[in-house]
């Protein structure tokens, strides 16, 4: 099959500039896949080019590229050939079994599985928290693997570097929700069918979390499932404190999965030194990728950060914590991931003055 290919836009300033890319989705028929190829095309990405890979049980899938339509194609080493940019949304085997085809053809690693933060050179980013803490590092000529922070540590960063500027925050409590589309399409479909199943008094398929998590909270999956929930929490507090810097408030987490289909939810208890000024709080809250609905908006939740770009917000005293308030938090975890990857990729064109199009 041909390559898939995108009409350039010139609103993009490298793109008027004459500098287009290519690039290649790594699991593109993903839930990841498809909101990192979405966001390229509403943020202009000057790619002329962007193939769509994954296994054998999606080739041939159509997908949307913008105005156009394409096929999804098996990842083949020669697939990286001339590319300049890889995002792997795949799963994390896949991701390691194909990431050094694409480095060794000279192409940059944009990785949102999470599986190569170990590798050498690899780097945890988030531009909305490096631009936050005003560090955004220096960029390598031949950097090594880029990996999106994970969306809950993104999160909580910006909320506590932030709320810190309120006042100095002695201790923060977290409890994390989260969602059936961490874990994919299969993740969303057992959901969907326990639901149906629970219902109908029929069995519960259990491939995924190897547990009930529809009509359920559950703190642990069954020792079948991978990864485990542990393993998630362990991340998210690597993340954070790789991108949050070592001087930001240390919170304790706790990791819930909710019998919810999209979209992170976190409550987090804050405890202040002194009173909490509310009104100052929240003016520190506010800003770029933060906003704090009004009474006569709806409260944040999953389901009203759904498609949004910003993390929503609002804030309630504690009646019995003189020095305490909540902060209930609400994103959209898959847009926050695909936005952080395509920004990753945006930033490292600098390293590339020129793409590789022939």
């Amino acid at each position: 099959m041909n390559d898939s290919v995108k009409a350039p836009s010139a609103s993009h300033p490298l793109a008027a500039r004459g500098n287009l890319y290519r690039a290649a989705i790594v699991g593109a028929a993903s839930l990841k896949g498809k909101e990192v190829a979405e966001m390229l095309n509403e943020r202009n990405f000057p790619a002329a080019d962007i193939r769509l890979l994954d296994d054998d049980q999606s080739m041939g899938q159509l997908e949307a590229m913008g105005d156009e339509i394409s096929f999804i194609q098996r990842v083949r080493a020669e697939q990286f050939e001339n590319v300049d940019f890889v995002f792997f949304a795949s799963d994390e085997e896949s991701t390691r079994k194909n990431w050094k085809d694409a480095r060794d053809a000279g192409a940059a690693i944009i990785d949102l599985s999470a599986s190569l933060e170990n590798e050498p050179g690899a780097s945890v980013r988030s531009l909305w928290v490096e631009r936050e803490r005003g560090q955004i590092p220096a960029l390598e000529l031949q950097p090594g693997p880029c990996v999106s922070a994970h969306p809950v540590a993104i999160t909580l960063a910006l909320l506590l570097l932030r709320a810190r500027k309120a006042g100095a925050i002695r201790r923060a409590v977290v409890t994390i929700f989260e969602p059936a589309s961490e874990h994919g399409q299969r993740g969303m479909d057992e959901l969907h069918q326990q639901t149906v199943n629970l219902l109908s008094f029929q069995s519960l398929p259990k491939d995924v979390f190897d547990v009930q998590v529809a009509f359920n909270m559950v703190a642990r999956y069954g020792q079948k499932s991978q990864p485990a929930l542990d393993s998630i929490e362990g991340r998210i507090v690597r993340h954070y404190q790789k991108i949050a810097g070592a001087d930001a408030p240390q919170p304790s987490l706790l990791l819930l999965q909710a019998p919810v289909f999209h979209g992170h939810a976190l409550a987090v208890f804050l405890e202040f030194g002194g009173p909490v000024d509310v009104p100052a709080l929240s003016q520190a809250l506010i800003g770029d990728h933060v906003t704090i609905p009004g009474a006569e908006e709806d409260s944040p939740s999953n389901v009203s950060s759904a498609g949004q770009p910003d993390i929503q917000v609002s804030l309630k005293l504690d009646p019995t914590q003189a020095n305490g308030i909540w902060l209930w938090a609400a994103a959209d975890n898959l847009r926050i991931s695909a936005l952080t990857a395509v920004e990753c990729a945006e930033n490292m064109m600098a390293t590339r003055p020129t793409g590789k199009i022939q």
